[in-house]
């Protein structure tokens, strides 16, 4: 194997990674986990706090603190998933899923 056919095929560019869409992709995908990373924590914040058998003011830390967990699972979930596609029907999925628990959980106590 030649020196410089093997540099030069580490040095050509990648086609797949200079386009529009893998740009298109990678914002998407960020787009995702930040504002779906925020709503997906807050959402599940108001659900932890509707579903926790405590008073309001107690049950609204626990949800609050355990909702800083999430959000950086919703993030990694952003970027590992198959397709931006995905990723984004996987946030607006556990969004309307935490909405919808929180809703049927009534008023606070």
């Amino acid at each position: 194997m030649d020196a410089t056919s093997s540099f030069a095929t580490r040095t050509a560019p990648n086609r797949r990674r200079s386009g529009w869409r893998y740009r298109a992709n990678v914002a998407a995908r960020t787009i995702a986990a930040l504002v779906g990373g925020y709503v997906v924590a807050a959402l599940f914040a108001f659900a932890t706090a509707r579903l926790i058998p405590l008073a309001r003011v107690e049950a609204v830390m626990p949800g609050t603190l355990l909702a800083f967990l999430v959000a950086p699972g919703v993030a990694i979930w952003a970027f590992l998933a198959r397709s931006a596609t995905r990723a984004l029907a996987g946030v607006v999925g556990v969004a309307a899923i935490l909405a919808l628990l929180g809703w049927m959980a009534g008023p606070p106590v």
